[in-house]
């Protein structure tokens, strides 16, 4: 039986449609009780927080404390981003790969201090890393604690959410991206964070489970006419038109951590720790530096016509198959079709003419982009 977060009863009530999602009944859309069908969906979901904001209960995330006198050395011999220049009340993107430079899982690294980090994974991959993170630790003195069911995880994104945060705080608003606070309010401590996975600004917060319910009542009493609750069918249209890679999708096992075009996210000469250990998957990544590189690259592409394509539909340049569909959709606010893709390297590049093959004796017309195919206004 699929697990339930924190906010299951809220669901219900604003009418979710829930589904299996890694193990947890999550809401993919909503349809609140009395509520215009025209302004319901997926895509009215998506524009909502284009334009406003949108209510996101990510609990199914995992949430991981990694403390003690060798915190800092166990991170660095896990993440591919480097972990000792992080300052206390930094938040950083990383990936964790397998021996061979596959992509275990790509995650979040919260640095308290120097014995105090607090790691935000996937869910489908929680259980997983849990183990992974036993081996990797070795002798080292770390206490590794699962927090995901002690804990809630909601993001609030779109361009007025920071608005409905001032009210409540004036701290968070200053915040710069990718930094994170830690805040009493009320009987709870809140870690609050500017990072989200829609392309918009925005927060994500972790507070205990027993206390979400309070705290999204009283905030969408107080912001129900900017936000609303939105689903994972949004989130997802979200972070495709914002080209942020999914695991399963765009990351996963057998794909190289360089072929997916996060570059920054990868030190591949990161200094070796105190015993002369590099970072689990390090070695094979030199090695696919070293030999021509990867053998496929991750694109964005502009769909031609009104039909989407689909993960897992072939690439083609001419009658040759030259790539494979990771994610696409019909984009809401950039209004046309778009796509992710691994091709070949020789093809990734912007203009490139290349077709999606439907497997129905259809070509979807297709021209490589750089990503992502939305970026936020900047306000004025």
């Amino acid at each position: 039986m699929p697990l339930r977060t924190p906010l299951y009863d809220a669901h219900i009530k604003h009418g979710a449609k829930l589904v299996d999602f890694a193990g947890w009944e999550m809401p993919i859309v909503y349809s609140p009780p009395g509520a215009d069908p025209a302004s319901t969906g997926i895509i009215a979901e998506h524009k909502r927080v284009r334009s406003a904001g949108g209510l996101f209960d990510v609990s199914h995330m995992g949430r991981v404390s990694v403390t003690g006198r060798h915190a800092r050395r166990f991170l660095e011999r896990l993440c591919t981003r480097r972990i000792s220049d992080m300052e206390p009340g930094q938040c950083r993107y990383s990936l964790v790969c397998n021996a061979d430079g596959g992509v275990k899982d790509d995650i979040i690294v919260y640095r308290k201090d120097d014995a105090d980090f607090l790691l935000v994974v996937n869910a489908s991959n929680r259980e997983k890393l849990l183990a992974h993170f036993e081996t990797v630790k070795g002798d080292l003195v770390v206490k590794i604690d699962d927090l995901t069911m002690k804990t809630a995880m909601v993001a609030l994104q779109g361009p007025l959410v920071m608005d409905i945060i001032g009210k409540y705080s004036r701290e968070i608003p200053s915040l710069k991206k990718y930094r994170f606070a830690e805040k009493n309010y009320l009987i709870m401590k809140l870690l609050v964070s500017r990072t989200g996975y829609t392309g918009e600004d925005g927060v994500e917060v972790i507070l205990p489970a027993s206390m979400v319910g309070m705290a999204m009542s009283m905030l969408v009493r107080d912001a129900e006419h900017v936000t609303a609750p939105v689903g994972l069918g949004a989130r997802d249209t979200l972070r495709m038109e914002a080209g942020m890679p999914l695991y399963g999708h765009e990351l996963g096992e057998e794909i190289n951590a360089l072929a997916s075009g996060l570059d920054f996210a990868i030190a591949i000469d990161k200094d070796k720790d105190e015993r002369g250990e590099a970072y689990v998957g390090m070695d094979a990544l030199k090695r696919t530096r070293d030999n021509a590189g990867p053998k496929t690259k991750l694109v964005g592409m502009w769909v031609e016509g009104k039909r989407s394509a689909r993960q897992g539909m072939t690439v083609k340049e001419g009658a040759r198959q030259v790539g494979t569909v990771t994610s696409a959709c019909i984009g809401p606010t950039v209004g046309r079709g778009i796509a992710m893709a691994y091709v070949e390297p020789a093809l990734a590049h912007p203009g490139q003419k290349l077709q999606i093959d439907t497997g129905r004796d259809a070509l979807l017309d297709a021209e490589v982009t750089t990503l992502p195919f939305y970026k936020a206004p900047k306000k004025t």
